[in-house]
C-alpha cells in the first residue's frame, strides 16, 4: 500500500553515493530555503506538522539520513561524521545556495556540527531540542539511562533490538516514541502520527534496521561523552543561532540547553513551556512563530 503524502508534499531522491530520500515540502520561492534535519530514530516526516505553518514563508527540505527513514545506509555509515558529511553534500547538491539548517536531537547536533564547518553554505541555525552534552551530576530519567545503557552494549543492544522489532508494530514503535518524547502526544496532528506509522512500516522487515540504528546512537553518545570536538564547534559557529528547548524534555535536560545559552549569550534562546523534546511536533504553530520571528529579526526572512 503507498504512503499518502499531505497534498503539497513531494517525495524525492537524489544520489550521493547512493540513494537519499528528502521531502520536498514546497513553500515561499521568494523566502529562504530551510533544510530541516530530523533525529536519531526520526524521519523527515517528522517536520510535517511545523511545514504548513513555515511553507507559506520559506521553502522546505527535510531529508533521512542515511539509515533511517527511506535512505538506507547502503554501504555508508550512520554515525554523526558521516552523516554530516552526507548532509553537506545534501545541501550542496540539492539546494546549491546557502540555507538555514533546523536540526531536533541528533540531527541539531549535527546541524550544528555543519554550521561550523561550513561557514560558506550555512546562513543561519535553529537548534530544537539539539543533543546536548549533560551537565554533571544531573538527574538521569530511568528509562532513557537504561535505554542507552542496554544499547551501548556489543551484541546484546542488537539482540535486544531485533526482538523489540519483531514483537512491536510499526503503530506500537510510533506510539511509544511519541509517548517518550512529548509531554501531551495528543497535541500532534492525527493525520501527522499516521504518516508516521505508514512510512515505520515500510522499514518493518529491514533487517539492517537495528544496526543502522545502533550505529548511530552509540555515535550520538561518543560526541556527547567525549564533547570537546563539540564544544569547540559551538564555538566556530559564525552564523546566528537560534535556540529552542523544551523545558519537559526527558531526553536532553533542559539545564544542559539553559547553560549552553549562557555560554552563547549571542544565540538566542527561547524555552518551550510544558513541552518536551520534539516542539516541531508537539506545538508546531508556536515553534513555527518561534522560527519566523527570529528569521526577520536576523534579515533571513522580509518583515
Amino acid at each position: 500500500m503507498s504512503v499518502q503524502l499531505p497534498e503539497g508534499v513531494t517525495s524525492r531522491t537524489v544520489d550521493l553515493d547512493g540513494p537519499v530520500h528528502y521531502f520536498d515540502f514546497g513553500g515561499n520561492p521568494d523566502g529562504p530555503l530551510v533544510v530541516a534535519v530530523h533525529g536519531l530514530g526520526g524521519a523527515a516526516w517528522n517536520w510535517a506538522a511545523v511545514a504548513p505553518y513555515l511553507t507559506p514563508h520559506v521553502r522546505l527540505i527535510a531529508p533521512d539520513l542515511a539509515g533511517h527513514g527511506r535512505t538506507p545506509a547502503a554501504g555508508r555509515r550512520t554515525t554523526v561524521p558521516a552523516n554530516r558529511l552526507l548532509l553537506d553534500r545534501f545541501v550542496r547538491k540539492v539546494a546549491g545556495e546557502p540555507v538555514v539548517l533546523m536540526g531536533n536531537s541528533m540531527g541539531g547536533a549535527i546541524s550544528l556540527l555543519e554550521g561550523a564547518a561550513a561557514s560558506d553554505i550555512v546562513s543561519g541555525l535553529v537548534l530544537v531540542d539539539p543533543a546536548l552534552p549533560r551537565p554533571l551530576l544531573s538527574k538521569v530519567d530511568l528509562r532513557v539511562g537504561a535505554g542507552f545503557a542496554l544499547m551501548a552494549l556489543p551484541g546484546l543492544g542488537e539482540a535486544a533490538l531485533s526482538r523489540r522489532r519483531q514483537r512491536v508494530s510499526p503503530r506500537q514503535q510510533v506510539k511509544e516514541t511519541l509517548a517518550l518524547c512529548c509531554v501531551d502526544s495528543s497535541r500532534i496532528p492525527p493525520e501527522v502520527v499516521e504518516l508516521g506509522i505508514q512510512l515505520a512500516g515500510e522499514r518493518a522487515g529491514d533487517e539492517y534496521g537495528a544496526t543502522d540504528f545502533l550505529m548511530a546512537a552509540r555515535s550520538v553518545v561518543k560526541l556527547l561523552t567525549r564533547p570537546r570536538r563539540f564544544v569547540a564547534a559551538m564555538q566556530a559557529v559564525s552564523a546566528p543561532v537560534l535556540l529552542i528547548h523544551g523545558d519537559q524534555d526527558r531526553l536532553v535536560l533542559f539545564t544542559a540547553a539553559e547553560r549552553i545559552a549562557r555560554t552563547h549569550s549571542k544565540w538566542r534562546f527561547v524555552p518551550a513551556r510544558g513541552v518536551g523534546h520534539v516542539p516541531q511536533l508537539e506545538v508546531p504553530e508556536w515553534t513555527a512563530d518561534t522560527v519566523l520571528s527570529w528569521l526577520r529579526d536576523e534579515s533571513l526572512l522580509a518583515a
